[in-house]
């Protein structure tokens, strides 16, 4: 499968996804750390992919949303963004809500 149909098909497939470097529980970088531990804080499942443990991946991902750095997080197929605006909408109250909607979480 070409690199640009995995990451087409693991957007898709997960509700909730952040490439980043290292994982949830060993982010390889400050940026990675932060956004993991936002979407962590929201209560809600998501998946990770590391993207320096496949360097396809890591080579081709900013091509695939016209998007330079990490962590990129992608909500129901979309990208949201990276650190800062993801930061930037949790600070705001306005990550959450969208969170738990696309993971289907109902108060």
């Amino acid at each position: 499968m070409d690199v640009l149909d995995r990451i087409k098909e693991q957007v898709e497939s997960n509700p909730i996804v952040i490439y980043m470097k290292g994982t949830p529980q060993m982010p390889q970088c400050g940026y990675s750390s932060r956004a993991s531990q936002a979407l962590q804080n929201c209560g809600v499942p998501f998946a990770h992919v590391n993207v320096i443990a496949d360097p396809e991946i890591f080579e081709n991902l900013p091509r695939y949303a016209d998007w330079p750095t990490f962590p990129q997080i992608y909500v129901k197929g979309e990208l949201i963004g990276g650190h800062d605006i993801l930061m930037e909408m949790y600070q705001k109250g306005e990550l959450q809500p969208i969170l738990e909607e696309a993971a289907g979480k109902e108060d």
